[in-house]
């Protein structure tokens, strides 16, 4: 099984993640932002990962250290549970709708962190602020070496916020599975 536990503390922050790629979509995720967990649950879920997540952070300020740091830490498990990447498909891409909203995600598992991300939000949901959306899946790629196009359109935050983190999801799901036994590359590392 490819897991990984990876933690990350900083005068900011006090993170614990722990992930298996081979799961059943389980989770147990407690950041301090409630809003950013059921984000993080539906990530895992339409994922099928099993992800356990341990976050506290300086909220007295605001949520942007916790997401941030949240993002590098997950980002790194990723990594580290990925390997050598022997035998993956390395691409995904998923479309989900929620209600009026849709967002589009395509990604490679090249090692060559890159986001393009297109979509705008307004106000809080609850304690989180989706101004710090595409600022948590940068943290995440830069870490975990992925290229992503995300896209998203909608009227509703919460309804972009959750088709986003769905769509990441699956797109990850289906570049993890293993299909061959070679790296996928004609570099031959990845």
């Amino acid at each position: 099984m490819r897991s990984s536990k990876v933690t990350r503390k900083t005068n900011e922050t006090d993170i614990e993640v722990k992930i298996t790629l081979e799961g059943s979509g389980n989770t147990d995720i407690n950041t301090g932002i409630a809003f950013f967990d059921h984000m993080l649950n539906s990530f895992a879920k339409h994922g099928s990962f099993d992800l356990e997540i341990k976050a506290q952070g300086d909220l007295s300020v605001d949520d942007h250290h916790t997401i941030e740091d949240v993002g590098i830490a997950l980002g790194s498990a990723l990594g580290k549970a990925l390997g050598d990447k022997k035998g993956i498909e390395r691409f995904g891409e998923a479309s989900v709708p929620m209600d009026e909203a849709l967002a589009t995600v395509a990604i490679d598992l090249s090692g060559r962190s890159f986001l393009a991300f297109d979509g705008s939000f307004g106000g809080k949901i609850g304690g989180f602020n989706p101004q710090n959306t595409r600022h948590f899946f940068e943290s995440l790629t830069s870490n975990a070496g992925i290229n992503a196009h995300m896209d998203v359109k909608g009227e509703n935050d919460h309804h972009k916020n959750e088709a986003l983190f769905k769509a990441f999801g699956i797109a990850l799901k289906r570049a993890i599975r293993i299909s061959g036994e070679s790296v996928p590359s004609t570099k031959g590392v990845l």
